[in-house]
């Protein structure tokens, strides 16, 4: 019994490599609509031809060769990608400090792996992970292992940690002074400190360094409002990364916070909940990028699921539609936003990540520079936008498909029924099909 057992597991495991790895079919993908990445109009009766890995080209549907393979969507509208530019696949409960205690990296790498392909089947190919509640590296093992083809997932970039002072948003503040539990976050106080946690950060495999320059709302005994990196620590945190050609990526809702971190140098804001005139001015004048994440902060409201419920919720009531007009601002003066969730990680249904663009669309974007935000600006940000983020000619095949035309309903994007990634047909709902389950 043992044995064939073993022997059937072994078969498995042979389909989902072979499934994922031979991929030099040429074929053509076809719908009503596309949207390329960079046009402001919807394109129509296109095909996209695959060869390999990339996209060879972009035609008149009527002029596709002779014998190439079909994949017709009919009522449909492929697009690039979907690029989460803000996520944190391993936590897995959601007070993630209490569960980060409770749980090994071994055992958040398995449920990370999962998270990542849960978040590929659901139209996002790409992942840029924010600093991730785990002491050793699962993320960027999982990276590893998916560019070594040994699993199906999506792009990985990203930070192993947060940054944090002792006593910020990374460290765990609600436990008694005779406890010492391991935090979330490396803690580093002062430059020397942070220049050590960025070597250590880029010597195990981080391409991008997570600093909380500020305070956050779902980490208790700290304040969104407040600064916690002096500028003198910010200066040497951006200094040390750009040595390594590496970028920072600055989590921080306090306005003071955004603002020294734009000074600095820093090549994201993420969250930037109290973002004022100036920030915006300084976001263009420096090129920033800014990420908001504002589903999170819905999807948590009032839910009684978080230790730090009442930061989270005064937000939502008390502030939530001045800082959207504050995006819409940032969006109206040029500054580069893009999509990122900071929601789903295990356990949370990798649709719900798609609500995002929404938020953006209700901030006031047009759909269109929504979808844009997700994919293109999302793949200027992570430094792949000669690859990735839209449809053309030489670039990744990274694609996907949803029903009906999103510029009129954001909402399908929640249900892709094609997923391509590089080349490779990883869900294809009309035909039932599924690499992740071959």
């Amino acid at each position: 019994m043992f044995g064939r057992k073993k022997h059937t597991f072994v078969m498995i495991f042979s389909l989902l490599i072979s499934s994922y790895i031979v991929s030099d079919e040429n074929y053509a993908v076809v719908s009503n609509h596309l949207i390329d990445g960079k046009s402001d109009q919807i394109r129509t009766d296109l095909a996209v031809i695959i060869s390999n890995n990339k996209i060879s080209e972009v035609i008149d549907r009527n002029l596709i060769p002779k014998d190439t393979r079909l994949i017709d969507l009919g009522n449909s509208t492929l697009m690039p990608g979907l690029i989460n530019a803000h996520e944190h696949p391993l936590l897995h409960e959601n007070d993630y400090q209490t569960a980060h205690l409770k749980s090994s990296s071994a055992y958040k790498a398995l449920i990370g792996l999962k998270t990542h392909q849960g978040l590929l089947a659901s139209g996002w190919t790409t992942i840029r992970v924010m600093g991730d509640g785990d002491v050793f590296y699962a993320n960027q093992d999982i990276k590893k292992a998916i560019e070594n083809k040994i699993f199906i997932g999506p792009r990985i970039t990203g930070a192993a940690h947060y940054i944090s002072i002792t006593g910020g948003g990374g460290d765990i503040n609600y436990m008694s002074p005779e406890q010492t539990p391991l935090p979330d976050g490396l803690i580093a106080d002062g430059p020397q400190e942070i220049i050590k946690a960025i070597r250590k950060e880029i010597k195990y495999g981080s391409d991008w360094i997570k600093i909380m320059v500020t305070g956050a709302f779902m980490s208790v005994g700290d304040n969104p409002e407040n600064v916690s990196f002096s500028p003198e620590e910010l200066k040497a945190a951006v200094d040390e990364a750009k040595r390594h050609g590496i970028p920072v990526a600055a989590h921080a809702h306090a306005t003071e916070g955004i603002n020294q971190a734009i000074r600095a140098g820093v090549r994201s804001i993420e969250h930037g909940t109290y973002l004022d005139e100036e920030s915006i001015s300084l976001m263009v004048k420096y090129g920033t990028f800014y990420v908001p994440t504002i589903y999170v902060g819905d999807y948590y409201a009032n839910s009684g699921k978080l230790l730090a419920q009442e930061k989270n919720d005064d937000y939502y009531l008390s502030y939530r539609s001045e800082w959207l007009s504050m995006i819409e601002k940032a969006y109206l003066a040029g500054v580069k936003i893009t999509v990122g969730s900071d929601l789903c990680g295990y356990g949370i249904e990798p649709s719900l990540c798609v609500r995002e663009f929404a938020t953006l669309v209700e901030a006031g974007m047009t759909p269109m520079d929504a979808i844009k935000a997700g994919t293109i600006v999302g793949a200027e940000l992570v430094g792949w936008d000669d690859e990735l983020g839209s449809i053309e000619s030489g670039k990744l095949a990274d694609i996907i498909a949803v029903k009906g035309n999103p510029l009129e309903d954001i909402s399908v994007l929640e249900s892709p029924i094609l997923v391509i990634k590089d080349g490779k047909i990883i869900i294809n709902k009309l035909d039932s099909y599924s690499a992740l389950e071959k």
